[in-house]
């Protein structure tokens, strides 16, 4: 287990918290600690997409390499409804479009 920490909450949140984590069959400090949990990975998967954007963006500033939309729509759409699909072909954008 780690190290204690201490927050200090209103009584109306204190309150909302007992109430909302008895409705869940935890304790309000499991209910607390969940909730930190989900915000922490879901903050983390956000910087992660963040970077990735970031990453890819770069990449096209060096390149010009990108995909039509419509191409991948209905790429994404052939495999969604389970069809064979063939991966749409890159374009390149010149650099005075960029």
């Amino acid at each position: 287990m780690g190290n204690t920490t201490s927050l200090k909450l209103s009584d109306e949140l204190k309150e909302k918290i007992g109430k909302l984590a008895q409705g869940v069959a935890q304790t309000p400090h499991a209910y607390m600690v969940d909730a930190i949990a989900q915000k922490v990975d879901r903050d983390e998967k956000r910087q992660d997409f963040l970077n990735a954007a970031e990453k890819s963006r770069a990449h096209f500033q060096r390149t010009g390499i990108a995909y039509r939309h419509e191409d991948v729509w209905d790429y994404v759409m052939k495999l969604a409804k389970g069809q064979k699909a063939r991966k749409p072909k890159p374009i390149r954008i010149p650099k005075s479009k960029r």
